[in-house]
């Protein structure tokens, strides 16, 4: 059988680096983008060193120029791209009335745009194969709303509307698309938790959540593999939460 090629955005590290390292366990070659080839090594050189295939591509997914060009190196390198996890994001913790245009807009341009741009860029390998899997990473910001988080809250709400709207369409095509919005996730994002910035220590955020932890990377990563997988092909426009029972509906 053909290996299937995967790219995962914004997988430097945290839930793209794992998203990455569990898909190529799972026999994917990977395009390991971030913003810039650098930054990606060290997945690479794990996924290679587990006996799979990867390449390196740096891009702003915001830019479409960028975008081609990483895309093109990857179907090059790998062959065409048939999965496709949109992980890469900005975060941004400033009061509403303190957000500006630029910030406002800037916070869209990755996480809105960057998904509408990467997402088309690959969309005519999955057409010609008859075939693909599309998974959004969007936030339990999203559904439930965090104060001083409105732009990035704001934003990933659009990614899971994104969503729905794309899997009807995309459907008949053989194309599936869903969405993870994780809960507090330890990584990127959560290396923040015990700064004045994020003013929640991790010891109180666990107490609140049900399961009585924080995430980590693996655990968005594990259920980004099965929406992939050929027996996840009856599952589409779904919100699928990981996050520990943080949202439970």
């Amino acid at each position: 059988m053909t290996t299937r090629v995967a790219i995962v955005t914004g997988a430097a590290a945290g839930i793209g680096a794992a998203c990455a390292k569990r898909l190529a366990a799972d026999g994917l070659a990977i395009g390991v983008l971030d913003l810039d080839a650098d930054r990606c090594a060290d997945t690479v050189t794990a996924i290679e060193a587990a006996g799979g295939r990867a390449v390196a591509l740096g891009a702003d997914i915001s830019r479409r120029d960028q975008v081609q060009a990483a895309v093109a190196t990857a179907r090059e390198a790998l062959g065409p791209v048939n999965v496709l996890v949109n992980n890469a994001g900005v975060t941004d913790f400033t009061p509403f009335e303190q957000t500006t245009d630029e910030l406002w807009d800037s916070v869209y341009a990755v996480n809105v745009k960057g998904t509408f741009i990467v997402t088309q860029e690959v969309l005519p390998d999955m057409k010609a194969a008859g075939w693909g899997r599309i998974v959004n990473i969007s936030s339990s910001s999203a559904q439930t709303g965090t104060a001083n988080m409105a732009a990035y809250s704001s934003s990933k709400g659009a990614v899971i509307t994104l969503t729905r709207s794309l899997a009807q369409e995309l459907g008949p095509l053989g194309i599936t698309v869903n969405n993870i919005p994780p809960g507090s996730v330890m990584g990127t994002i959560m290396a923040d938790a015990n700064s004045a910035r994020f003013q929640v220590p991790v010891e109180v955020l666990a107490k609140s959540i049900p399961v009585r932890r924080v995430g980590e990377p693996d655990d968005i990563a594990n259920t980004c593999a099965w929406l992939c997988q050929e027996a996840a092909g009856y599952v589409t426009g779904q919100t699928i939460g990981v996050n520990g029972g943080r949202v439970v509906s």
